[in-house]
């Protein structure tokens, strides 16, 4: 059976999630280090609006072209958040010392959490450059990725979504041990009388990531220049165990008591 495009677009489109499409830094654009970066952006145009978007953060990325080989720059603040019906755009700056002055190695990583349903969408802007850099790679490996991307502006890593489309405790797209409201970034959960805490991963036997970045964001604050309202989160809920541990009875016979000198001189005292 042949199927046209625009029969096939139609059956695509209502499935794909709200990108955040950034306008600025422009790609190929030069920020100064050590002053005023503005970091804007739109809705994509795609499915469902981006005021179906709630919270967010933003870290400023160098290297490679995934999120394994790229490592998050410091930025002021080091938090870079806000929420996505209070505007879009943010600013913040680059110290001078944070990165290396390489062109075009920069590029911004927003993850977005949705206002109702779980996981979170995360989207990359094309790559810019921050003039005025003195600082060095934060690795080997990461300078080594970022040479064979060529400071090509669109290299950089592939949108990831795992929002469950408004279900409130669907698991996201892909699954994982934070799935349904446990999937939702903490600090992005802001409505409603209840929070809901991931479980600590499970530490593994050997160490084998070379990606030092954090699991999840920094936790999101917002200065009050007068009192704020009476919370409405009254209690937080942790995740369950996800991982078992078994355990098995030491087969190994007892040591015998000592019989030394120390041990006879305490024995005068038993009685």
């Amino acid at each position: 059976m042949l199927i046209r495009l625009p029969a096939l677009l139609a059956l695509v489109l209502p499935f794909v999630i709200a990108d955040v499409e950034f306008l600025t830094p422009a790609p190929g654009a030069s920020e100064p280090a050590g002053s005023t970066i503005t970091a804007t952006w739109q809705d994509s145009k795609n499915a469902p609006a981006l005021t179906s978007l709630a919270g967010y953060t933003i870290l400023l990325m160098v290297g490679g072209d995934t999120d394994a080989t790229s490592q998050q720059v410091p930025t002021v603040p080091a938090a870079i958040a806000g929420n996505h019906n209070l505007g879009t755009s943010i600013t913040f700056t680059v110290p001078v010392t944070g990165g290396p002055p390489d062109k075009n190695a920069y590029f911004l990583k927003i993850t977005s959490a949705p206002t109702s349903g779980g996981g979170t969408v995360v989207n990359y802007s094309q790559r810019f450059s921050v003039s005025g850099m003195t600082g060095a790679w934060p690795s080997p490996a990461i300078q080594a990725a970022f040479t064979t991307t060529k400071g090509i502006l669109t290299a950089v890593p592939a949108t990831v979504n795992t929002i469950t489309n408004g279900v409130p405790n669907a698991p996201p797209a892909g699954g994982g041990v934070a799935d349904g409201q446990y999937g939702v970034s903490y600090q992005f959960q802001t409505t409603g009388l209840t929070k809901y805490a991931p479980m600590q991963l499970r530490p593994g036997s050997t160490i084998t990531a070379t990606n030092t970045a954090p699991l999840f964001p920094p936790s999101i604050f917002t200065v009050a220049p007068t009192y704020l309202p009476t919370p409405s989160i009254v209690t937080t809920i942790t995740q369950s165990v996800t991982f078992s541990v078994t355990s098995i009875v030491n087969p190994a016979s007892p040591a015998p008591m000592p019989s030394d000198d120390m041990q006879k001189f305490l024995a005068r005292w038993r009685d």
